[in-house]
């Protein structure tokens, strides 16, 4: 990432795998050791940045398999969470 390019997108907007491929290239540039201290510095912060992003996107990825796990396995009629307890007539 050098003067030279766009602005970097909002991380909030990443997809999964542009954050993925985004924090591939930070390391890369990390990895490099040509970057001064400050855009070191700067690389970094973006970097953990990502890296949690990466985790958002896996930590809701588990949740709807664990969801849909859940619900293949629940018995019939086991899904209904109304808490209606007036008698119908």
């Amino acid at each position: 990432m050098d003067a030279m390019t766009s602005p970097a997108p909002a991380i909030s907007d990443l997809s999964y795998e542009q954050a993925r491929d985004e924090l591939i290239r930070v390391v890369n540039e990390l990895e490099q050791g040509s970057s001064t201290l400050e855009q070191s510095l700067a690389l970094w912060e973006r970097g953990e940045a990502l890296a949690r992003r990466c985790e958002e996107w896996l930590i809701g990825a588990k949740a709807r398999l664990d969801a849909a796990r859940l619900a293949a396995t629940a018995p019939a009629g086991a899904t209904d969470t109304s808490t209606d307890d007036t008698p119908t007539r």
